[in-house]
């Protein structure tokens, strides 16, 4: 497994503005994370979302598996009015993840990438009349696992909020 001086640069090289430690231990996942889950449009329709992607206690089980990790953030300058700078925003963000993910599936292994929304690994998803195609590459936002994005990053020391009229998208890798 590449070393995670390696691991910090790869996701430097994908994009990222900010990549910074994760200490595992301090991940609470919470049942409130998941309250937006139901109004989204994946909630109940793929395998990384809701209800599908486990309870709490599994989700917790399979995140603290791991020791450490990676906090992944793209933050960019947006008039929070402007919804097509918004979603060009995100769009960038999920170039990044996209492009870390190869990296991840290549390298990695066994590591867990979390990300920002739904997973899109496949065109179509197979829930839930039959198993995930690709179980090892399927991609839950921190959100579906539990995670309160702000509480990740302030329990590690990492800036949520660059100020006004900035907006900032988080993902993390999970690894070891």
């Amino acid at each position: 497994m590449a070393e995670i001086t390696q691991i910090k640069e790869k996701a430097l090289e994908c994009g990222f503005t900010t990549v910074a430690d994760l200490d595992v231990d301090k991940i609470q996942l919470r049942v409130e994370a998941r309250q937006g889950c139901e109004v989204c449009k994946s909630y109940n329709t793929n395998w990384a979302c809701p209800p599908a992607c486990g309870t709490i206690d599994e989700c917790s089980e399979r995140v603290h598996k791991y020791k450490r990790g990676l906090i992944l953030q793209t933050t960019g300058e947006v008039d929070t009015m402007d919804y097509e700078e918004i979603m060009e925003l995100m769009k960038d963000h999920s170039d990044h993840l996209k492009d870390f993910k190869k990296f991840v599936d290549n390298d990695l292994e066994g590591a867990m990438l979390v990300g920002t929304g739904g997973c899109n690994t496949c065109k179509t998803c197979t829930y839930p009349d039959e198993p995930c195609r690709f179980p090892n590459k399927v991609l839950h936002s921190m959100e579906a696992l539990g995670m309160i994005v702000s509480d990740v990053c302030r329990d590690n020391d990492v800036k949520y909020y660059y100020g006004p009229g900035t907006l900032t998208y988080v993902a993390c890798v999970l690894i070891d």
